[in-house]
């Protein structure tokens, strides 16, 4: 047995209780956990050896239907949710019908005889064609037993329309000449020629208006990740044999050699063979300046060549590539749940049939204080439209979905909610240092030449011999010498150094003992201290013919940006520690180039999960960042892991968030973006339950009249959307480099 993982798209849910009863049917199946979410339509299971079949039955048994989605694809060209212009097309009919009946109704004035038959005639559409949505989804999850914020919806629209059915064939209200005007508040004298049709009719349209404002939220906040997925190449050009061919994109297999040419996107992930450019990752990042590559460097595909031509064997394809992780991290996040979200869901499933409680102790407490039938009807009716709680359900979704989607555009894969109440409460973030506060890339940090030698003499020599090894010290001198002589009769000394011919001189560059030991080489007394040095970079000693030159000191530099981030850290009230396994000296040297007072230096992969656990039991919320296979482990175990985009797989999957660039700076960003996201959702659960607790008393008082309960009602619901779409103004902090 084997736990598997099954994502199903849900239709036919019209409000957050209808996914909370899906979700309620699904964790009744035996070792099974399921989460649906009403804002993404989704339905993510977990269990053993799962049988969609038997998951999509249960879903349809609760009178909904289910299908497992396909396989997320670029599109072209992006057409429209034929529900979303059903449901305008709904809406913009209502409304036409509605607005003369609210009109006459509200205007004594325009009141001509016989007016409330043309009111009839204008509403009935409304009522049953217009509110259908709302009648059907009723009926389907009443003949399961179950209520929703339909129910309520569906009879407050019935209950309204009925009664003006009522008082217009077997009361006084059909009568020739009858008038009546529009109030805020219920009226106890009311007589009973009271007609609701505006209520049926205006109830429908702003609810109707509600909903659509919710369905294009939808639409918009997942606009990210079907961005995210058109920036994939569509096409590649294929080298065999030294022939090009034009091959679709999803053609490629890992091994194939492709050329990218200056302007064109790099078709899938892969190593550069042959050429030198500059890559622009910029959509994927969210950085603005390109990115040198050479022979040897990892590209990833959707990323625009934008230098020189680039020969590319693709070592992923398809599901496996960048692109495709971040897309599946970035639904994974907006498909699952946050705590808060699950208390929302909670207090929907018993509110509804409070409500109708509340709304029938309505009705017969003023039948039994000797109010007149209109008023008790008037504080029912207004009680089951006001309380109805589409804000509450819509509160933590669209936060949620809004900000993982501008997160992916910004290069921060969320992995899913429960990531933001663990980021607001983090106090402590761990700095893995290699890869992390530093390049994880060797450079020349120091150029000593010997007395009567030049600087440039020195790295010239060094970096010719140099240019023939694979070593990445090597490399690092070569780089920095730029362009030398050839080197002939080469040789390497696994450990110890390198040799060879270069212009006719014999050059060694190697270790210092190596020099001493072997060649009877080495500075003077009176030269640098090299042994200092020694402790903080590797030192490369350098001879030619018999003559010592001079020594080169290489070590991974610190990133530009990462000091700036430790000052952010700081801010967001965030203590910075350092880990590392390299030696004291070179720690020390970092900690003070960055900033970070606590260094610990000579850990293990073992000892850093001993210090995460460490940090845990004096109390602090520890955030760990790091980038490679030894900080897997402690990712894992810290309250919130942060996975540097250009590591290994192992620290990606072990993170709850990773930050694609690589950036400290970024994962500051991240920080203030999860919280900024829980702040919203925070603020979107204040006013849905704020709003339902203050209006359902003066609703039941009779001191609301339906027509402005449905209009707050569907306002409430509109707040909390557009609330959670301020997300997407949320901007990187500039560097103030």
């Amino acid at each position: 047995m084997s736990a598997t993982d099954v994502e199903l798209d849900i239709t036919g849910m019209t409000c957050a209780s209808c996914a909370t009863r899906i979700e309620r049917k699904l964790n009744k199946l035996p070792g099974v956990e399921a989460s649906v979410n009403y804002a993404t339509e989704k339905a993510r299971v977990r269990g053993d050896d799962l049988d969609p079949a038997d998951l999509i039955a249960t879903v349809e048994a609760a009178g909904y239907r289910a299908e497992v989605p396909a396989p997320p694809a670029a599109s072209e060209e992006e057409t429209g949710d034929p529900e979303t212009a059903a449901l305008r097309r709904r809406l913009l009919i209502s409304a036409a019908l509605a607005v003369p009946v609210a009109v006459l109704s509200m205007i004594p004035v325009l009141q001509f005889e016989n007016w409330q038959w043309l009111a009839l005639t204008l509403t009935a559409p409304v009522a049953v064609w217009g509110a259908w949505p709302f009648h059907r989804a009723a009926a389907v999850n009443a003949r399961h037993g179950a209520v929703t914020m339909d129910t309520l919806i569906s009879l407050g629209v019935i209950a309204s329309f009925g009664w003006s059915l009522y008082a217009l064939f077997l009361g006084g209200a059909g009568m020739p000449g009858m008038t009546m005007s529009f109030t805020l508040f219920g009226a106890p004298e009311a007589g009973a020629h009271e007609i609701y049709l505006e209520v049926a009719a205006l109830v429908t349209v702003f609810l109707l208006a509600g909903r659509y404002a919710e369905a294009r939220a939808r639409a918009a906040s997942s606009s990210a990740l079907r961005a995210l997925l058109n920036l994939g190449a569509t096409s590649a050009t294929r080298l065999v044999d030294g022939r090009e061919r034009e091959v679709p994109v999803a053609s490629l297999a890992v091994g194939d050699v492709v050329v990218v040419r200056p302007g064109e996107k790099i078709p899938s992930d892969g190593l550069v063979v042959e050429g030198t450019s500059a890559v622009d990752a910029g959509m994927l990042t969210g950085e603005s300046t390109p990115v040198e590559v050479t022979p040897g460097a990892r590209v990833v595909g959707a990323t625009i060549n934008v230098g020189g031509r680039l020969v590319v064997e693709i070592t992923r394809v398809g599901a496996d590539t960048e692109l495709a992780r971040m897309g599946r991290l970035v639904e994974e996040a907006q498909t699952g749940k946050a705590e808060v979200q699950r208390l929302a869901d909670r207090v929907s499933a018993v509110f509804v049939p409070v409500v109708i409680l509340l709304a029938v102790a309505a009705f017969v407490g003023w039948l039994v204080a000797g109010g007149s039938l209109e008023l008790a009807f008037t504080a029912a009716v207004a009680t089951l439209i006001i309380a109805c709680p589409c804000a509450l359900g819509l509160a933590t979704p669209t936060a949620l979905l809004v900000g993982t989607g501008r997160g992916s555009q910004l290069g921060i894969l969320i992995r899913g909610p429960q990531v933001l109440e663990q980021t607001r409460r983090v106090d402590t973030i761990v700095l893995d240092k290699t890869g992390t506060v530093t390049t994880g890339r060797m450079a020349v940090t120091d150029v000593l030449p010997a007395e009567g030698v030049s600087r440039d003499e020195l790295l010239a020599a060094a970096g010719a011999v140099e240019a023939a090894s694979e070593h990445p010290v090597g490399r690092a001198i070569a780089a920095a010498a730029g362009s030398v002589p050839p080197v002939e009769s080469f040789a390497a000394h696994a450990g110890l150094g390198v040799q060879g011919i270069v212009d006719g001189s014999a050059v060694v560059a190697g270790r210092l003992s190596w020099l001493r030991d072997q060649w009877s080489v080495g500075p003077s007394a009176s030269g640098p201290d090299l042994d200092a040095l020694a402790e903080r970079a590797t030192i490369v000693a350098v001879a030619r013919d018999g003559q010592y030159l001079g020594a080169i000191a290489v070590a991974d530099t610190v990133k530009p940006t990462s000091a700036e981030a430790i000052v952010r850290f700081r801010r967001l009230g965030l203590r910075p520690v350092l880990l590392t396994g390299d030696n004291a000296a070179t720690a020390a040297r970092v900690g003070a180039e960055v900033g970070i007072d606590d260094v610990r230096a000579e850990v293990t992969p073992a000892e850093k999960l001993e210090v995460v656990r460490a940090l845990q039991a004096e109390g602090r919320v520890v955030a760990m960042v790091g980038d490679g296979v030894n900080d897997a482990a402690a990712l894992t175990a810290a309250d919130l892991g942060i996975a540097m985009g250009g590591g290994t797989d192992a620290a990606i999957a072990a993170s709850d968030v990773t930050v694609v660039s690589g950036d400290l700076l970024v994962v500051a960003d991240a920080v203030r973006l999860a919280r900024r996201t829980l702040s919203t959702i925070k603020g979107n659960l204040f006013w849905a339950f704020a709003y339902n607790v203050a209006a359902i008393p003066v609703a039941m008082a009779g001191l609301l009249n339906p027509v402005v309960a449905a209009a707050a009602m569907a306002l409430s619901s509109v707040f909390v959307v557009t609330n959670s779409l301020r997300l997407r103004r949320f901007r990187a902090e500039p560097s103030a480099g």
